[in-house]
């Protein structure tokens, strides 16, 4: 099925940012696996008490990353369920207070006098 007369030129546009968006993540991907491959080193991370962990160096790196997210989405979501039980809260009273509108405009409009111009 052919595409409508005014619509022809926005599928090309998102074809080439596909392929551009494509293209970043590949760099991306190349860079970070390159960061990688230099950084095999083993490493040893200290704890308390005497405690050590020997690990390479990009393993210990994605390590403190993903805790890094674990914690950002932790802290985050707090935030999020009040405002959506701030939300929901509101709908219901949005909710309530509906049925004791009129349905129709027409009250509103003899009580302006009737005018209809929105004066």
């Amino acid at each position: 099925m052919a595409a409508p007369a005014g619509c022809s030129g926005a599928g090309a546009t998102g074809s080439a940012m596909n392929y551009l968006l494509w293209i970043l993540r590949f760099v991306l991907f190349v860079l970070v696996l390159g960061f990688a491959v230099a950084n095999t080193d083993p490493v040893t991370v200290h704890y308390y008490f005497g405690g050590q962990w020997q690990s390479p160096l990009i393993v210990v790196l994605l390590v403190v990353f993903c805790a890094g997210v674990a914690l950002g989405l932790a802290v985050a979501l707090g935030p999020m369920f009040r405002q959506r039980r701030e939300i929901g809260e509101l709908k219901r009273r949005l909710r309530d207070l509906a049925p004791r509108k009129s349905g129709s405009g027409d009250d509103m409009t003899k009580a302006e006098g009737g005018r209809h111009d929105g004066n």
